[in-house]
């Protein structure tokens, strides 16, 4: 079964569970009057729009590439996390109003065996949907199912509380649902920042997981010509749609001939193993000359002890030009990189007035 498939087929597992669980927590709440019950029931239902709402944004994330979006559509699935969490911010607001205004109204509650057994089978419905759904995102790469899926989790966690009212009313006589509808409700607030910020996160973009990276490095690196492998970006265009980039350094005496064939090998093992389309630029290599190589062990003990300066790579020589240049990867957290390299090139110059050194800040993109 295809990913489309797959996530539609869970979403409508999850629907169905879903307006099962809303049908009979609604009916039992208006005759019980339970605000805890009622409040968990409108929670269900924002469930089973989260899970159609999934499927209609699985469905435009497939939708092919055209001239608009060669990239494809993939990251219409995060437009429908945030939409998610909004369905589910607005829930726990909902939740916390109607409980605060049961605290004001203080209405008489009336429970009986089926409060209980309605809450007690939707407690193991929602978690075995968590479960499911969770598996399931893990597996296809869906960040709307595991978004689903972790509310549900809490879901169960709610119904609890709100079973522990049910029976705090029916053995002590004592009405706490209004206070569990407002703890409810705060749960499922925080759940819908959690999803919030998790969308918001990957539209902004972030960094690749050190799994892609290590997995992409690990192969271009398999290869003897390779001396090294610097500034890989990974760009996520949805799940399965990853263009990135990378420097290889390869000995300068390699003719374009050699350079395309090791090229083409590794963009294809890329592609096989790990699904993404990588690009790749070059770094010439050249350090046979003794001074060239001194020079080389002093900037890099120069730096060694910089803290906000994580790598150093591109070196390369000139030498009809006698311009030394190479790369510096500088930490986030630095204020001012282009004063620290101002300040390096003064020192360079100092020990070593005969060449001209040309330093490239870089952005640490990977690890």
């Amino acid at each position: 079964m295809n990913r489309e498939k797959k996530i539609i087929q869970t979403s409508i597992i999850g629907i169905i569970a879903n307006v099962f669980l809303v049908i009979g927590k609604a009916i039992i709440g208006f005759i019980a009057h339970s605000v805890a019950i009622i409040t968990d029931a409108i929670n269900n239902l924002s469930d089973s729009l989260s899970s159609a709402i999934t499927i209609i944004g699985t469905k435009l994330s497939n939708k092919k590439p055209d001239k608009k979006h060669p990239y494809g559509h993939g990251r219409v699935e995060y437009l429908t996390s945030l939409i998610i969490g909004i369905i589910v911010l607005a829930a726990g607001v909902m939740a916390i109003y109607e409980s605060i205004k049961t605290l004001i109204d203080n209405p008489v509650v009336d429970h009986s065996i089926w409060s209980l057994v309605i809450i007690g089978l939707a407690i193991l419905v929602k978690i075995g949907v968590s479960i499911y759904f969770i598996k399931v995102g893990k597996q296809v790469n869906s960040e709307p199912l595991k978004a689903s899926g972790k509310d549900a989790f809490f879901d169960a966690l709610l119904s609890v509380a709100t079973l522990i009212g049910i029976g705090t009313s029916m053995i002590w006589g004592v009405n706490i649902e209004g206070y569990i509808g407002i703890l409810i409700g705060l749960f499922i607030l925080k759940t819908a920042y959690e999803i919030l910020r998790d969308g918001v996160s990957l539209i902004i973009g972030e960094r690749a997981s050190q799994e892609e990276i290590d997995s992409i490095k690990h192969i271009v690196n398999s290869y003897d010509e390779v001396r090294g492998a610097y500034d890989l970006i990974i760009n996520n265009y949805g799940a399965g749609r990853i263009i990135a980039s990378i420097h290889i350094e390869v000995d300068d005496h390699l003719t374009a001939k050699d350079i395309h064939h090791l090229s083409k090998n590794i963009q294809a093992r890329v592609y096989a193993e790990t699904g993404a389309i990588l690009t790749i630029g070059i770094y010439a290599s050249n350090e046979a000359n003794p001074e060239i190589k001194e020079i080389k062990d002093y900037i890099y003990n120069l730096i060694e002890n910089e803290e906000d300066i994580n790598q150093i790579h591109g070196f390369y020589f000139d030498d009809a030009k006698k311009l030394i240049t190479f790369d510096l990867i500088f930490d986030f957290k630095c204020d001012n990189p282009q004063k620290k390299i101002a300040e390096l090139v003064t020192k360079l110059k100092e020990k070593y007035p005969a060449y001209t050194f040309y330093i490239i800040q870089d952005t640490d993109f990977s690890d």
